[in-house]
């Protein structure tokens, strides 16, 4: 049986799907981007804008909170991370920011999975300059 995790993400309401989803013991999180979970659907507002670095670090916090309540650990139940990149030239302040959050924290590494993929013709948003989804066991 599944189970559905959903946010007050504009996006969310606006196009109607689910932050992340449950199977059994796997957690598939939707892309996941850094926009104001208050702005409205009709118009939502990108945080962070032109500041790659600190858009992964909200999105990926955002997927680890997305695992955390359909039952998982946290970072260290997450086995694949995909990033979806607007540029080449800000791939390295998007792995800057996955290192902060996914990479070794209180001297323990949380490894996983990971693709960066750079998107040529943007992405729903002109602001957005990261989207990320990850997978999880549990």
């Amino acid at each position: 049986m599944k189970k559905y995790h959903s946010t007050t993400s504009p996006f969310e309401q606006r196009i109607g799907y689910y932050r992340a989803v449950r199977h059994g013991q796997q957690i598939f999180v939707s892309g996941t981007t850094a926009v104001d979970p208050t702005s409205p659907p009709s118009a939502p507002k990108i945080l962070f804008p032109g500041d790659a670095r600190q858009q992964a670090q909200v999105a990926l916090t955002e997927c680890i909170k997305a695992v955390q309540a359909l039952g998982g650990k946290g970072a260290e139940s997450i086995v694949r991370v995909r990033m979806f990149v607007a540029r080449n030239d800000i791939c390295g302040d998007v792995g800057e920011g996955f290192r902060q959050v996914l990479g070794k924290q209180n001297g323990e590494e949380f490894g996983a999975a990971a693709t960066m993929i750079v998107v040529h013709d943007g992405f729903i948003d002109r602001d957005m300059l990261v989207e990320i989804e990850v997978d999880a066991i549990v």
